[in-house]
């Protein structure tokens, strides 16, 4: 008999254990998938449009910016026009070169045109385009200055404060974060080179196997509630944070003395925050990860093989969304490849 309960013990674990797998597996939801063109960020609005964007890493990316129309179509925004540049034109203020994110504020969609395409440098200079939801036409544009960025940069991503209409920006090609006022159009450059947005190490370990690159200040998330910015290096172990005040106010020095290490995380390039917690990937674990912000205690959101370089997060009708960018598998041709954008319930 008590052979048969130790039995029966092991059959209840075993039925458990499969369960739970079960359910991280089916957490995760294909929202689209794009063949040969490696997406990186993705957007969703209080209405539920959604955009992704696709930087011009390579030849062959046939648009920058999308609206996602279905689970199998999608159509270049705000039109084929501004779609069009290609490597080796000239460029204008009318037309993507190199889009690294997009993201949504109060129905306007921001534009981030790194102008640095295949990482050759920038190209005269790095543009933020905003478009306004409701006509889909470009509502401003911001062009910064060469005071706030170098030859190298590679403006990566943005978040945007609604309460005191700024911009932050990190620089994943030179260290530093970018404070742009959406008002005045006046830009500053802010913790450059400085440790807490400098790359730690050289290399990342992915499914055994090193990735050699050295990325700066990459992951940003904005914590408005409590007026902080939360930023990663790319390639290190350090989560910071820094007050927004300070960022917009202070002399570089006191920013400095402001910039807090928070936590030791895994290797992120996504992060988000949403009800008092940062959401952020595992690169190096195929993971997305979340931690309470005043606990610091961490949990496992979904991993495995849906989650290949979670590059960017979004959140919109109770559902976290991002974009598997293949980063690590990724060369020069990605055309027999598959990048996809998915969504997870909170």
């Amino acid at each position: 008999m008590k052979k048969i309960t130790q039995l029966m013990l092991l059959a209840v674990v075993f039925f458990a254990c499969s369960t739970a797998k079960k359910d991280v597996e089916t957490k995760v939801e294909r929202v689209i998938a794009f063949e040969g063109q490696q997406v990186t960020g993705v957007t969703i609005s209080r209405d539920e449009r959604l955009f992704a964007n696709f930087p011009r890493w390579r030849e062959g990316v046939k648009y920058s910016v999308v609206e996602v129309l279905s689970d199998v179509q999608s159509k270049a925004y705000p039109n084929e026009s501004w779609n069009s540049w290609t490597i080796g034109n000239a460029v204008t203020d009318s037309s993507f070169v190199c889009v690294q994110s997009v993201v949504m504020s109060n129905d306007k969609l921001f534009v981030i045109d790194t102008r640095n395409p295949q990482f050759k440098g920038v190209i005269e200079s790095p543009m933020i385009y905003v478009f306004d939801l409701k006509t889909d036409k470009l509502s401003e544009a911001y062009q910064l200055s060469d005071s706030v960025f170098y030859d190298n940069s590679y403006v990566n991503d943005v978040r945007i404060d609604e309460g005191t209409q700024t911009a932050f920006f990190t620089d994943s090609g030179r260290a530093g974060l970018i404070v742009l006022d959406l008002e005045s159009g006046s830009a500053k450059r802010v913790l450059d080179e400085h440790i807490s947005t400098t790359a730690e190490v050289g290399y990342l370990t992915i499914n055994d196997k090193k990735w050699s690159n050295m990325v700066h200040s990459d992951g940003i998330a904005l914590d408005s509630e409590n007026g902080m910015l939360y930023y990663h290096s790319l390639t290190g172990y350090n989560l910071y944070r820094v007050p927004t005040n300070a960022l917009i106010n202070a002399t570089e020095k006191d920013i400095q003395s402001k910039a807090e290490l928070v936590a030791k995380t895994a290797a992120p390039d996504g992060m988000i925050i949403y009800e008092g917690a940062i959401y952020y990937a595992d690169l190096e674990n195929h993971k997305i990860l979340k931690m309470d912000l005043k606990t610091k205690e961490v949990s496992e959101v979904v991993s495995g093989a849906e989650v290949i370089w979670a590059d960017t997060f979004t959140i919109g009708g109770g559902y976290l969304y991002y974009t598997n960018s293949r980063i690590h598998e990724a060369s020069a041709d990605v055309s027999d490849m598959s990048f996809s954008i998915n969504k997870i319930k909170l």
